[in-house]
């Protein structure tokens, strides 16, 4: 079951002048609290696209919001920040308009798999010329698969999102219910135009038998299937940053909150890809140089209903510096929380263990149960 949360169709007024989004359409959409499986940093990317005449397939996923510059124009005509295709015809004059079964397609290969908890089509900028309908469909194919394996006959695919109308010029979000593990999705327009953006929110997935293989990993890294389930803060930057791939390239890579006014502390909670025991910390603090957290502590639990037991006790941490630390002794849980003092940031944390016996087999069997 799929549900768009809420529905908006209809083209939005041409561009008048003044701020393009003036009259941009959006909501708040409960799945976003989730990782984008589609980001480019996570390895994500768009790799066939039957049409893309106006404007190119990877802009789909491009981090930042699409930008308009009503002046610019190209050979083929107005420049977009976009996938567009060109307008379909019918096969004659006396059938001049497209089938109902015409559409253009992209297919995109997630970042990390993972269950899809819910898409976002937006169609920013594309007021008059965005798709009169969408749908999306998911398959799950091991390695790393061509354009045309993916297209092959004996590939199964699910569908996400049924066929539903959209708006131009808005965020067109869909809640998904479908409890399957992805690899890849075919985004399809109906029968074509042009999607700014593409973003796909849910929870990784990780191959149990990778995981073995490499024995030590980062137990809470979002490419493994670590995740954040709360914080205290996000006034700057989302605390997911915290475990993306990579170090932190700029200050907004990270996570930053308010300047406090009074004598708490901010934190983040993360669930681990499963039970772990923990043997080695990082914290980073890369390009927060006057906003870096003073002090920071981390404890582990066991179990929803565990203990919060102090794995490392409040630290000074530096700005800009990555901090490492081993533990005295190995910690086992199956959740970590970071408290920073008083406020502040880090650009990312790092958790270098292995899943314990217990661990991995829950996470065989979810992959198993997920259809991996």
């Amino acid at each position: 079951m799929t549900t768009a949360i809420p529905s908006f169709t209809g083209d939005a007024s041409p561009y008048g002048g003044g701020d393009p989004f003036a009259d941009y359409r959006t909501a708040d959409f409960p799945f976003t609290q989730y990782a984008n499986l589609a980001d480019r940093q996570l390895g994500a990317g768009v790799i066939a696209a039957n049409d893309e005449f106006f404007a190119m397939r990877e802009n789909l996923l491009l981090a930042h919001d699409a930008v308009f510059d009503p002046e610019h124009f190209g050979h083929k005509g107005k420049v977009m920040d976009g996938w567009e295709t060109r307008r379909r015809r019918g096969v004659s004059g006396e059938h001049p308009w497209p089938t109902a079964d015409d559409h253009d397609w992209a297919l995109v290969r997630l970042g990390a798999p993972g269950v899809v908890r819910g898409i976002v089509i937006d169609t920013t900028h594309f007021r008059g010329n965005y798709p009169q309908a969408v749908s999306v469909e998911g398959t799950s194919v091991d390695g790393s698969p061509t354009p045309d394996e993916l297209l092959a006959d004996d590939v199964k695919w699910t569908t996400l999102v049924p066929r539903t109308a959209v708006g131009g010029h808005a965020a067109n979000g869909f809640a998904v219910d479908v409890e399957q593990r992805f690899t890849h999705l075919r985004v399809n327009q109906h029968p074509d135009g042009g999607i700014a953006r593409l973003r796909v929110y849910g929870e990784v997935v990780a191959d149990p038998k990778w995981l073995a293989a490499l024995g030590t990993f980062d137990v809470v890294a979002l490419e493994n299937g670590g995740q954040v389930e709360d914080a205290s803060d996000r006034f700057y930057s989302p605390a997911t940053n915290t475990i993306q791939p990579g170090r932190s390239r700029k200050m907004d890579d990270g996570w930053e909150t308010r300047r406090r006014r009074d004598n708490g502390n901010d934190w983040i909670r993360y669930q681990l890809v499963q039970q772990a025991e923990i043997r080695v910390v990082e914290i980073d603090t890369a390009y927060l140089k006057g906003n870096s957290a003073g002090w920071a502590s981390l404890s582990v639990r066991d179990g929803e209903s565990g203990k919060w037991v102090e794995a490392l006790p409040r630290t000074r941490l530096q700005p800009d510096t990555n901090h490492r630390f081993v533990l005295d002794a190995p910690v086992v849980g199956t959740h970590v929380r970071i408290d920073i003092f008083p406020d502040g940031g880090i650009s990312r944390l790092h958790l270098f263990g292995s899943l314990t016996d217990a661990g991995a087999v829950a996470l065989a069997a979810r992959h198993q149960e997920l259809g991996g």
